[in-house]
């Protein structure tokens, strides 16, 4: 199994402590996250795009291109880029340009978003809000593949032997679909032969299972192998400790917060306690085997080779979140990759050198061999008098710590 931590970038009150975090604090929150995922294995890291509040997700792109430039190995997704709202020149633009700048590491992940603000933001309606994201992803996919395309749709202005730019560095780029409710964006996976990633929070499982189960009729429908269809599912929430006892007693304050908050906005939580949710949710709260259990429980269901779990602490304390996020990394991650065998993300092309850099490197590996008599001789730990090797952490802000 696979393991992404995503956030939707949720900007309000802590549950607990009532304070907000300043904008800028909450944007290098995100990116401190990110640094630490890939600090502690995680395959993906995993940012949403919403346009109304309590989000300050709406330029996805901006904020995956600032972790691409501090990290290196994890694979960069979008949770979910909201097709029905943009423009797919303009994004296939945005996305092209990032996958450059992360060294061909991006995922996306597509739908055509929640929220009826965002949707009267773009002058979507719900009439056309599932046409429009069909035809800017069938667009946006002919944009990644072809170097001129000839168009026409509904939803933006005609093109006619159209160059996009920059062309991409992953061809084509893997490209996902969120689904939550209907069946729309399933179909849209299956006919293209693209993999499905179920959102799996608000309610028990059934509704996401039964979603799940038409993907893979259409899948063979369309005429793929069954064998080659892929499914990922999110969680409602997380915390890990070493028993159960400690997760509830942890989590408890947060989650009462969090139906309070509901309540108070007229929505009636689907889970009325926190037992419940552990109990018939996909909230991953409780101890390593508890949570291995549940996982393998879904699976059983889903299918599911790749999961997620919440980047943002959500009410714990900076300390907690690291402990359960280390904690699931050393106790949880590993059972569950060798329980549930996964197929392997894509690899990262190989970017050509240009003359200069194939110099440089030619210059730096001789100079790294040269054996002085006052060192020893294997090449990866020659030293010499003038010159120390330092390794130096970046912080969210660029700076050196």
């Amino acid at each position: 199994m696979k393991f992404l931590a995503i956030t939707l970038i949720a900007h309000g009150p802590d549950p607990l402590t009532g304070e907000t975090r300043s904008t800028t604090e909450r944007f290098r929150d995100v990116v401190d996250s990110a640094v630490l995922a890939e600090e502690l294995g995680f395959d993906g890291f995993g940012v949403g795009e919403r346009h109304e509040r309590p989000f300050i997700s709406s330029s996805p792109p901006v904020v995956l291109s600032h972790i691409a430039a501090l990290t290196s190995r994890i694979r960069l997704f979008t949770a979910v880029t909201t097709l029905s709202l943009l423009d797919p020149v303009r994004a296939y633009e945005d996305y092209a340009t990032l996958d450059h700048l992360s060294g061909g590491r991006l995922e996306l992940i597509i739908g055509k978003g929640n929220g009826s603000a965002q949707a009267r933001l773009f002058h979507v309606t719900p009439e056309d809000q599932w046409d429009r994201n069909r035809e800017a992803y069938e667009l946006f996919r002919r944009l990644w593949r072809e170097d001129r395309v000839t168009w026409e749709g509904r939803f933006r202005p005609s093109l006619t032997d159209a160059e996009t730019w920059p062309r991409p560095l992953q061809r084509p780029i893997r490209v996902w679909h969120g689904s939550a409710t209907s069946r729309d964006s399933v179909d849209l996976a299956a006919r293209y032969g693209d993999p499905l990633f179920s959102a799996n929070v608000t309610n028990p499982i059934e509704p996401y299972a039964e979603l799940v189960d038409h993907y893979r009729e259409r899948w063979a429908h369309y005429g793929h192998d069954p064998a080659d269809a892929l499914v990922g599912a999110g969680s409602a929430g997380f915390y890990v400790a070493r028993t159960s006892q400690e997760a509830i007693a942890t989590y408890r304050p947060i989650y009462d917060a969090r139906i309070a908050l509901f309540r108070k906005s007229g929505v009636e939580p689907v889970f009325h306690s926190l037992e419940d949710a552990v109990e018939r949710g996909s909230i991953l709260v409780g101890s390593p085997q508890q949570i291995i259990d549940k996982v393998l429980r879904y699976h059983e269901r889903l299918g599911h080779e790749v999961m997620h779990v919440s980047a943002d602490a959500d009410g714990l304390t900076r300390a907690q979140h690291r402990e359960a996020l280390e904690l699931f990394q050393s106790d949880v991650a590993p059972v569950l990759r060798k329980e549930i065998p996964s197929r392997p993300f894509p690899a990262a092309p190989v970017v050509p050198q240009s003359a200069d850099a194939t110099r440089q490197e030619d210059t730096a590996t001789h100079q790294s061999t040269v054996t002085h008599p006052s060192t020893v001789t294997h090449p990866s730990t020659v030293t010499h008098p003038s010159t120390e090797i330092r390794h130096t952490t970046v912080t969210s802000t660029g700076a050196p710590a």
